[in-house]
């Protein structure tokens, strides 16, 4: 059993003041209890942003090399520490141990390296005509992140703020908290200047409301479930603070007639299941012409009969379990929802896959079929291994099947040329689309439209979002 029994707080591992007593970490594996982890509160939040804000000048003014040089020591701490991390988000998650490899691991080891390179060719001033354009980090930030690819989260937040030059107090999400420790572990080593990284775990309902309502936090980074970011949008504003958001997500893969079926259906299932179906970008709408659905429907239960489900540590998994209980039992409603609307069961359904009925938080890979545009099915975010195919007639029924979501985050164009793909997915009204099986990019922005979210992470993009605008205006000669 792992026992985490600190804080990290203005540079050192203290107790919390509170007397809540710890909260279990679960492996969905086999739900069993793997960790005890400590639970802040509010008075924790106070003592974190208070050394947040008292470092914050000194790191606002180290030059952007300098705090490159940090994020280069960072990357540098994680990655030896590469295989731990895998092995802890596989243990506390359920991604199996090869996809959190390059995935859980690797991505957010990439992107302090390249937020430590991007700090040095990043405009920091422009000119206007007679006024110089300046940015300025916004301040404190209160960073809060989410289960499902949880370092990965933290990584995009934190990287770039403290590249902007911003303070971080970071409150990772109960179910999945101890990788957090590992980098608070590895920026400890780093020598990063006490107070500008500060771990404080614990209750969204107290922890995390309490960053969020905190009148020296200046911006509040939120990645999570679309009611979640309508209570902290509101509750941010008492204090008009920066919010930005990274939601839920509903997104289509968009198959044109003229695309390769075979690619098209097996790269949709794929960005379906990904993470057992628990990614916001997941591809959970695959939209596909009336004509050619017998053929589609056949390639879709192929494909899903190969995933292997099962322990994350066994090297033939294919997909793991879902994060926790709660997380089973909300599939297993979305499941029977489908059913009760009458759309067409082809592979999958209720209850555990065969052996794993009596450990964990499995459930079966799902397709349905003849899924209605309007159902709950189509229009609310599963998050778990639950794929819906929507028939249209036309390609401008197809787009507007696809627009017809609460939200805007992701989605697919499958066709026979890139720049066909390209006319359809300039009218998809969502922050990001995967031309013909395109992969994620942390050089470009990450976030969506609508109730998708605001604000972008990655990239260039992502560090703006971190970032105050000021003008200088100097008296013309």
């Amino acid at each position: 059993m792992i026992q985490k029994d600190k804080l990290y707080i203005g540079g050192q591992w203290v107790a919390s003041l509170g007397q809540e007593a710890p909260g279990a970490v679960i492996s969905p594996a086999t739900g069993d209890a793997i960790a005890s982890v400590v639970r802040g509160n509010a008075a924790d939040v106070d003592r974190a942003v208070a050394a947040a804000r008292g470092a914050f000048d000194a790191w606002a003014a180290l030059t952007p090399a300098e705090r490159g040089a940090y994020l280069l020591k960072i990357h540098e701490g994680l990655k030896a520490r590469a295989g731990e991390i895998a092995k802890t988000i596989s243990s506390e998650m359920g991604m199996p141990l090869k996809q959190s490899l390059p995935i859980q691991a690797g991505s957010p080891i990439a992107v302090f390296k390249y937020y430590a390179k991007l700090v040095e060719s990043f405009h920091w001033e422009e000119q206007a005509g007679h006024s110089t354009i300046v940015r300025e980090p916004v301040g404190v930030v209160a960073a809060i992140t989410p289960w499902n690819y949880p370092l990965h989260q933290i990584g995009a937040k934190v990287a770039a703020a403290l590249a902007a030059g911003c303070t971080v107090v970071l409150k990772p999400a109960d179910v999945t908290p101890l990788n957090a420790f590992i980098l608070a572990e590895v920026i400890h080593e780093a020598g990063v200047p006490a107070g500008v990284f500060n771990l404080v775990t614990g209750r969204g309902t107290i922890v995390g409301e309490a960053m969020v309502k905190h009148p020296e936090v200046d911006m509040v980074s939120f990645t999570g479930s679309t009611g979640a970011g309508r209570r902290i949008s509101a509750q941010a504003s008492e204090t008009i603070k920066r919010v930005a958001l990274e939601l839920g997500g509903k997104s289509a893969s968009v198959i044109l007639e003229d695309a390769d079926l075979v690619t098209a259906v097996k790269g949709s299932v794929q960005a379906c299941f990904l993470n057992a179906g628990q990614t916001c970008t997941a591809h959970t709408r695959m939209v596909v012409p009336e004509s050619r659905y017998a053929e589609v429907a056949k390639i879709a239960v192929a494909v899903t009969a190969a995933y292997k489900v099962g322990d994350p540590f066994d090297e033939t998994t294919v997909m793991g379990p879902v994060a926790s209980k709660s997380q089973q039992d909300t599939v297993q409603e979305y499941i029977q929802i489908g059913l009760d609307e009458g759309a067409e069961l082809l592979t999958g359904g209720l209850g555990a896959p065969e052996g794993l009925e009596n450990k964990g938080f499995y459930v079966k890979p799902t397709v349905f079929g003849r899924v209605k545009p309007d159902s709950r099915l189509a229009q609310e975010e599963v998050f778990g291994p639950v794929l819906s195919i929507l028939t249209y007639q036309d390609e401008a029924e197809a787009i507007a099947i696809a627009n017809n979501s609460i939200y805007g985050l992701s989605g697919g164009v499958w066709a026979s040329t890139d720049e066909r793909a390209k006319e359809v997915a300039k009218k998809i009204r969502t922050g990001m689309v995967d031309i013909n099986g395109g992969g994620f990019n942390m050089q470009a922005p990450f976030g969506g439209y609508k109730q998708s979210g605001n604000g972008r992470e990655f990239g260039k993009w992502g560090l703006e979002d971190f970032l105050e605008v000021k003008s200088l205006q100097f008296k013309r000669a």
